[in-house]
């Protein structure tokens, strides 16, 4: 185990804790929950992303790249490992190879609109440093199309590296006030780091001397220099002057907290933090996922209509969230308060993803503290929204056991046979499985016990061909109690018969 590691703890609560902390902005500790995870599980694919957005985080651009190449390696269409990879590419400044898998991310998963928004930085990042958008548009057609555009980019960058004579130095040390705030402004702290090292270009005695290992301090003083210069350019590419005055001037006018923000910064921050929020709640952190949906729902109620076009949609899609973290921590009548909202903000928009959701949310929640007939109207209404063989099959299956609690066995056998019809259409074994259990358990409660041995001995055979020893226990414990109630049923008849 890594140095500084926790002891103990399963992948699961690793990856929680580790999430957290990442949210805290504890980036370091985060980071050992992670190891610790991908010790546990090497190679998980979503453990080795969390991990790159660490090292990101930390400054380590390699390993974030190195972990986010490897997300990769099983899975070169995973969207999660190409968003990571682009992003830590861009954050390296090389905007090219980023806008090349921002572009092949938009392709899978067009309805992310992160990839877009990275296709947006990364070419305007190019413009800023070739100049032309023309030359920078990356066409769909090839991967590859960027390396021309690389070379234009170093020819335009060689044009601009001109060696100063002397005359021309003496004339640099008397540039305008302008050129000096400009440079302020980019290096921040780091300009009084520069001037410094400046200043002791001046001291001739000092720049012929070395150090104990050999090296001149004038080649570590200009070293200094260039790293700055370089560090310069690079957040002028990423956020030009002009953009940093305008934030000054907003921020003087105290507009920074409450300021029209654009559309690309408002989807940005919508799409970060659904994945945040999903990212904790599948990640056993219901409560924290449930305190971040909030605090989300919150600034976008704060929105305008004209800022979220879908704003309805959106607050509907938080309180879901809301609400299904409320069902993971046992708080069920604030779940079904929040599943009602979202189920009402989908009718007056007429949503009708969003109403299936929520109907089907309303019925767990239902199912969940026996009210099953309830879960059954609200299962029923959601039928003709499902969209796939395999959502009817849960569906059916769900309902036909909420009429099986309600002691209606011969309608809960009905839905486990539409039930077992979706699931042969979809050819799942495991649902299979659930609905001859369910047909069975219904003949049970009707009596037909030649019918429950049949369709056990079924279940029982999808069992052993999906390796489930808990569902073949189960299944022939009830076997031999259905067929001991048959062999009496049998044993009764004959003597009715011969009597």
């Amino acid at each position: 185990m890594a140095a500084g590691a926790v002891e103990g703890g399963t992948f699961l609560s690793f990856m929680a804790e580790g999430t957290l902390l990442y949210q805290r902005g504890e980036h370091g500790k985060a980071l050992i929950c992670f190891n610790n995870a991908l010790e546990l599980r090497p190679g998980d694919k979503n453990a080795l992303v969390a991990r790159s957005k660490c090292y990101l985080r930390l400054g380590d651009t390699q390993n974030s790249l190195k972990d986010a190449e490897a997300s990769l390696q099983n899975d070169k269409t995973f969207s999660k490992g190409l968003y990571q990879k682009a992003e830590t590419l861009y954050t390296m400044g090389d905007f090219e190879f980023a806008l090349v898998f921002y572009h092949r991310g938009y392709r899978l998963r067009p309805e992310l609109q992160k990839f877009r928004l990275g296709i947006e930085k990364s070419e305007e990042a190019i413009i800023n440093c070739v100049g032309s958008p023309s030359s920078v548009k990356l066409e769909y057609k090839a991967d590859l199309c960027f390396i021309s555009r690389q070379a234009e980019s170093k020819q335009a960058n060689q044009k601009l590296q001109v060696k100063l004579t002397p005359d021309q130095k003496q004339t640099k040390k008397k540039e305008p006030v302008r050129n000096q705030k400009t440079e302020r402004q980019l290096l921040g702290e780091l300009y009084a780091d520069k001037a410094y090292l400046e200043k002791l270009l001046k001291d001739e005695d000092l720049m012929e001397s070395s150090t104990k290992q050999g090296v001149k301090v004038a080649d570590l003083v200009l070293g200094g220099i260039s790293y700055l210069d370089t560090r310069s350019q690079f957040w002028q590419q990423q956020k030009p002057i002009y953009a940093r005055v305008r934030e000054r001037k907003l921020r003087q006018q105290r507009w920074i907290r409450d300021k029209k923000q654009t559309p690309a910064e408002i989807s940005r921050y919508i799409v970060q933090n659904m994945e945040d929020i999903d990212m904790l709640l599948s990640s056993e952190s219901p409560a924290e996922s449930c305190r971040k949906a909030e605090r989300v729902l919150k600034t976008i109620q704060g929105w305008s209509d004209d800022d979220v076009p879908n704003k309805n949609e959106i607050i509907g899609n938080l309180h879901s969230c809301i609400g299904n973290a409320q069902f993971e921590m046992g708080q069920m009548e604030a779940a079904l308060r929040s599943h009602k909202v979202d189920l009402v903000l989908a009718r007056q928009n007429k949503l009708p993803d969003a109403l299936s959701r929520a109907l089907d949310n309303i019925g767990r929640v239902y199912a969940r503290i026996g009210k099953f007939q309830q879960a059954i109207e609200s299962w029923e209404e959601k039928i003709p929204l499902a969209k796939s063989s395999l959502e009817k099959t849960w569906l059916f299956h769900e309902i036909g056991r909420c009429y099986l609690e309600l002691n209606k066995a011969e309608v809960a056998q009905k839905y486990g046979e539409r039930s077992l019809q979706s699931a042969d259409e979809e050819g799942d074994v495991g649902w299979q499985l659930h609905a001859y259990v369910l047909m069975a358990q219904a003949q049970v409660n009707l009596k037909n016990y030649r019918s429950a041995v049949i369709n056990f001995e079924k279940a029982l055979e999808k069992a052993t061909l999906i390796h489930n020893e808990v569902a073949q226990n189960a299944i022939m414990i009830a076997l031999d109690d259905v067929s001991r109630s048959f062999v009496k049923e049998l044993r009764e008849k004959r003597e009715e018969e011969e009597a």
